[in-house]
């Protein structure tokens, strides 16, 4: 059985980031048992905590951010591979700063800060999520792969294909990932751009404070002012930014990553397929079914009947944070049959209606608020992006906005596969069931 880790004593890193090149100081706290990678901003006027997991992912182009409301916390993923590879299971990182540093453009200045920090164990079992099942995400000529693998821990194997590009070519990498092939092999690759790509960037005012001895700005005669430090490096550093990816799972990956030039985007999507499985797999193990809350437990809490209760059951719940649904969509529904006759669609006021009663059951977690309900006050921002028909399968999601003794806010989403179809910030006020 392994055992969580944390680090021993205090790390500090201080740098401009890689995209906005304003100057940020990091901050390596250690933390209980149980508490995972929790990233802190202390630059704004209450600091605020977001946890590393792909549920607070923040869709970026070219990188990885984390973002709770209106504050994110940018490019993680060089700090998150290292803190995966080193299996450091639980750390506090106060960033003071919108986007982490990005020092000689790799992940080996975080490696060094968290080795002299140390690494301590905690006599609490480690979370782990062994790939029982492939899993496949594929986008044009691009694609990854999660598979069981016979050998514990994570093997990558990364294929970057530049056929047409003769400064880079094709290059291949494959590891079993380990604090001391993390060292030597992976932390010192470097990211990269094409020339190209680098012109636009700067263009638009990115990067302006990098130049080629910094970061390898590839021509079709291989690395500008510079060279590779590896014949494949760029495939190492694609390696580095799968494993801080992956850290998003929440729990330490086993199995086994195949990709052919994925990039974030591909990656994330992956990450989100396998932390789904993962809590599904917690789920079922705690409580012997992959469901929360059933039907039954539902109608003791919320007072909505049939034909109005639109939630069928409660896959996932984050303390009062955060809460997942699904409604599942059948032709029988009743409204089916005058909206509209011969081309059924579900109200999209009924979808609204959807996310907010699962708001309602996620405001019911809490111990103060048992014997309350939560009466719509406000929706703000109410979007209907796509048709809802019989045989959908909504999945409903609740994230805390506020939540105050009497009002409470939400931002709510509801989801037809990895389609949006509705999302809207939902205001209630919460009061005694029997004046209702």
């Amino acid at each position: 059985m392994k055992l969580q880790k944390t680090i021993k004593s205090e790390g500090k890193i201080r740098g401009r980031g890689l995209f906005g090149g304003e100057e940020a100081k990091v901050v390596f706290r250690p933390a209980p048992a149980d508490s995972g990678v929790v990233f802190v901003r202390t630059d704004v006027p209450e600091a605020v905590r977001i946890n590393a997991v792909v549920t607070n992912l923040a869709e970026r182009s070219r990188r990885t951010t984390i973002k709770k409301g209106s504050v994110s916390i940018e490019t993680i993923e060089h700090c998150l591979a290292v803190l995966s590879a080193m299996e450091i299971d639980n750390v506090v990182v106060e960033v003071d700063g919108l986007e982490l540093p990005a020092p000689g453009c790799s992940c080996a200045e975080y490696f060094k800060v968290l080795k002299r920090a140390g690494v301590v164990e905690q006599q609490v079992s480690r979370k782990e999520f062994v790939i029982s099942e492939p899993v496949s995400i594929v986008a044009g000529d691009a694609s990854i792969y999660a598979l069981p693998y016979s050998d514990d821990g994570l093997n990558i194997t990364y294929d970057l294909d530049y056929s047409g590009h003769t400064g880079i070519g094709r290059q291949i990498f494959s590891c079993q990932l380990t604090p001391e092939s993390f060292e030597k092999n992976l932390a010192p690759a470097r990211t990269f751009l094409l020339e190209a790509e680098a012109k636009q960037f700067r263009a638009r005012g990115i990067g302006t404070h990098i130049g080629p001895r910094d970061i390898l700005i590839i021509n079709s005669d291989g690395p500008i002012k510079n060279s590779f430090k590896f014949p494949n490096e760029c495939a190492r550093h694609k390696i580095v930014d799968l494993i801080g990816d992956l850290a998003l799972v929440g729990r330490a990956v086993k199995g086994r990553i195949v990709a052919y030039k994925s990039g974030h985007s591909l990656n994330q999507q992956l990450v989100r397929k396998l932390y789904e499985a993962a809590e599904q797999q917690e789920r079922i193990k705690k409580f012997g079914t992959d469901v929360l809350l059933d039907i039954s437990r539902i109608q003791k809490i919320l007072p909505h009947r049939y034909p109005f209760l639109l939630v069928d059951k409660i896959i996932e719940i984050e303390g009062d944070t955060r809460i997942k649904g699904i409604k599942n969509v059948s032709f029988n529904e009743q409204f089916f049959q005058g909206h509209f006759p011969g081309t059924p669609i579900m109200p999209g006021v009924l979808i609204v209606e959807a996310m907010a009663q699962v708001s309602g059951l996620l405001f019911a977690q809490r111990l103060e608020h048992t014997g309350k309900l939560a009466v719509l006050l406000s929706m703000d921002g109410v979007k209907l992006r796509k048709s809802v028909v019989p045989g959908d399968q909504l999945i409903l999601t609740a994230e805390t906005v506020r939540l105050r003794k009497r009002t409470a806010q939400c931002r709510c989403r509801a989801m037809v596969g990895q389609q949006i179809v509705a999302e809207a910030e939902i205001r209630f006020m919460l009061v005694d069931d029997e004046k209702v």
